[in-house]
This record gives C-alpha cells, structure tokens and sequence, in this order.
C-alpha cells in the first residue's frame, strides 16, 4: 500500500524527493571536544547508535589508553564522567574479541544517605537494588537476552565486595565500581584479587562518599599507588563531565 502511495505521487508530480535522501548528520564522525563534550552541540555529536564506544573527552581518551596498556587502571573523577560505563564497554569489548573469559564485576552494597530496612526476597533479590547500575550499563552494550544467557553460563558475574575475599581472578576483566564507599582495607583486598592474564579497573568519586568521615581509602590508595610503575591512575574533571551541561556547573559550587 506504501508503495503505490508513493508510485501514484510520483505520478502526480508531487513527491518531493528531498523527504527520502539520507540526512548527512547522521555520517559524522564524533570528535573529541575541547572542555569537554555538551548535548547542546548537537552538530557535532553522532546521532545513529554506534557499537564501539569513542571518547567525548581527553580525560576520556587517557582512560581508554590506560585501559588498553596497563594491567590496573585507577579512575577517579566527579559523577557524568563515564567512568563505570567505559570500563564496562572495555570489558564487553575485550569478552567479544576473545582476550579474557569472563567479566567480573563488584560494587559494595551501601545505602546513599539512608536506611532501606530488610529487603525481601533471597540473596540475588537483596542486592538487585545496589547493582542496578552495572545492569544498565551491561543492558546497554548487550542485549537484555543476551546479557541474561552470558550470566547463566557464568562469563560474566556481578558480586557485592563481601564475597571477593579469598579468590584469585585469572583470566578476567574486574570493574571493582563506586570504590569510595570501600575501606582503605577492602580496596587492598580487592586489588590483591588481580590474577594472570586480568584487567582491573576501580572507578569511584572521592568527593562523593557514603560512609563516614575519613572511612573511604580511594583518595589513600591512588595517591599511594600513583606512584607505582606499570598502574594508571587517571583523574577526571569537571571538563570531562559527559551529562547535562548543568551536572558540571553544580559540582562547581556545591
């Protein structure tokens, strides 16, 4: 029906070709900005969805460097800078090209400010709600079907840090993600899980801890470990914020 529609104005003299031609924003490369990448500049930002990921920052460019060439990356930096979701685009990348076999992610479950109660349902059910975001970022990159069959054969694994104690992670990529809510004794813990042939990546925002005055060790640790040979460690900006342009004008005064 479309088509005889199309035929019979065609005929008529009245289709208007322009309607039909393919828009040549949608051909643009995305390009790293400087100050960082706004949504406002759509004219520069690439339309159609795009499986591999490209930065939008140079802060964003020296964190997937680091990624590529160091066995450790530490990536600390204010909320929107994309540090949970590139790492995890790292991780997917490197399980569909064969370079580790399997993904292993972790989070502590804190609450942000305020007291949930005793959640219903068995243990997975308990910590949905704290690893919500490390769903959304794999339901992203993967497909919810395909995300939920690579769970079940147990190439990639989501845990609460309380259960990483006493494993060696071999052959792997770990995203150890929201770093600030953990001691200065469960980061040691968890960078001392690195086993041959991993990647690890700890994201986190010191400024933004859940726990109590002086508790989280994030700033302690990359200080310490800054120094090190062979460990990145990349501070993101203000400049390298990727969400709504007034994300970074808040964190500026508050």
């Amino acid at each position: 029906m479309a088509k005889r529609s199309v035929r019979r104005r065609h005929t008529q003299g009245v289709l208007d070709v322009q309607e039909f031609q393919r828009d040549d924003r949608r051909q643009r490369n995305l390009q790293v900005l400087e100050g960082g990448w706004q949504p406002a500049n759509d004219g520069a930002r690439e339309q159609s969805f795009v499986k591999h990921i490209r930065p939008k920052s140079k802060g964003q460019t020296a964190l997937m460097e680091a990624i590529d060439q160091h066995a450790l990356v530490l990536a600390l930096g204010p909320a929107g800078t994309g540090k949970t979701y590139l790492a995890i685009a790292k991780a997917v990348e490197a399980l569909e090209a064969g370079k580790v076999g399997r993904i292993v992610l972790s989070r502590p479950a804190v609450e942000a400010g305020e007291s949930l109660g005793f959640l219903p349902g068995a243990m997975e059910d308990k910590l949905a709600p704290y690893l919500r975001p490390l769903y959304d970022a794999l339901t992203d990159r993967l497909s919810a079907k395909r995300l939920k069959a690579l769970m079940a054969e147990g190439l990639i694994e989501i845990a609460p840090v309380g259960f990483m104690r006493g494993r060696t992670l071999n052959n792997a990529f770990v995203v150890i993600d929201e770093a600030q809510n953990c001691t200065y004794g469960q980061i040691k813990m968890l960078l001392t899980r690195l086993g041959w042939h991993s990647t690890m990546v700890v994201t986190g925002d010191p400024a933004q801890t859940d726990l109590l005055p002086d508790l989280s060790g994030l700033h302690t640790v990359a200080d310490k470990l800054e120094a090190v040979s062979n460990i990145a460690v990349i501070r993101l900006t203000d400049s390298d914020i990727v969400r709504h342009p007034l994300v970074a004008s808040m964190l500026g005064v508050l």
